[in-house]
């Protein structure tokens, strides 16, 4: 059987192009994501219709619909595209010498300062890799955003999802100087209630859940003065003395030494949140992944802020690897 028919692009491209239209939800963002034009794109997928004598997709002004030859033409495209990169690796030897572009979506915080390091030193290792490196603190959407993998902190996960658990991040309590000399009297863990809240509210809103050792435990309400998706903005409206706040240790480590900030009863901490790589399944891994993923683990667990996987601590991670 003929790769080609009529001197146009092979079935392979063709394939990858009905992937691409159905993964960036229409065909302009397809094009984009293949450096190509509309119109070529809409040609291409013109062409695979008449070859297959299927209509894939029902097209509107506004919107498109994959029909039940499209729904089914697209799972077997993907495991035929998964099937044929894997033979080629191996034929070619790229198994061994990762290239091409790796998406990976990261926590803005983390992923701008503790991440940037290891960054480097795989980039420098494989030179053939290019990385887009996408910061964004909610769980990405692997088929629209186009991403390889993501690190995530925290332990809202998909099932779908292959999750390897990496690390953890210590959390403390910290406040300003100043708003402790405001109120002095601050020596047990109930009044902390007293004190004006700031919440990181991707973690915490209007409870607390903090704990000394492993058999004592408290929850507590809070009313946040400020409540943010940012760990940064929460970090520096703690600093400016307007509430107290949880943060991840290594973010306030610099201010600690500076006396700009102070860990308050230090006895008393919130759980460590686990650090997980997350990506879909799949039956091939391209190797600028597979490398990736072997750097993520080696390193994760000595990154300055993070620590090693305590497993089964009250309020924890989960003791499992989904993997």
């Amino acid at each position: 059987m003929n790769t080609h028919y009529g001197g146009g692009p092979d079935r392979i491209e063709l394939m990858q192009t009905f992937i691409r239209i159905v993964e960036s939800g229409n065909l302009s963002a397809a094009a984009m994501r293949l450096n190509t034009t509309q119109p070529t794109i809409s040609r291409r997928l013109q062409a695979l219709e008449k070859l297959l004598g299927l209509k894939l997709i029902q097209r509107t002004t506004h919107a498109f619909k994959l029909t039940d030859d499209g729904e089914r033409c697209y799972a077997h495209a993907r495991q035929l595209l998964e099937t044929w990169h894997a033979l080629a690796d191996e034929l070619t030897g790229a198994s061994d010498a990762p290239a091409g572009t790796l998406r990976v979506r990261a926590p803005h915080a983390f992923g701008q300062d503790q991440m940037i390091a290891p960054l480097a030193e795989y980039l420098r290792r494989y030179p053939q890799v290019n990385v887009e490196w996408m910061l964004n603190d909610h769980s990405p959407d692997f088929i629209a955003d186009g991403v390889d993998c993501a690190i995530q902190v925290g332990t809202q996960l998909d099932p779908a999802l292959v999750a390897i658990l990496l690390a953890e991040v210590p959390r403390i309590i910290v406040a300003s100087p100043e708003l402790l000399a405001a109120h002095p009297s601050i020596t047990g863990v109930e009044q902390l209630t007293d004190l004006p809240w700031l919440a990181l509210s991707t973690f915490y809103r209007n409870e607390i859940v903090l704990s000394r050792g492993e058999q004592e435990k408290v929850n507590l309400a809070i009313a946040p003065r400020l409540s943010s998706d940012s760990l940064y903005a929460i970090q520096r409206a703690a600093r400016s003395g307007l509430g107290i706040a949880i943060v991840s240790a290594w973010i306030v480590q610099d201010d600690l030494a500076s006396g700009k900030l102070v860990h308050l009863l230090p006895e008393w901490q919130a759980s460590p949140l686990p650090v997980y790589l997350i990506y879909p399944w799949a039956s091939y891994y391209p190797a600028r992944l597979r490398t990736f993923l072997a750097m993520m683990k080696a390193v994760m667990p000595g990154l300055t802020g993070t620590q090693a996987i305590r497993v089964g601590e009250p309020g924890g991670p989960p003791g499992r690897r989904l993997v």
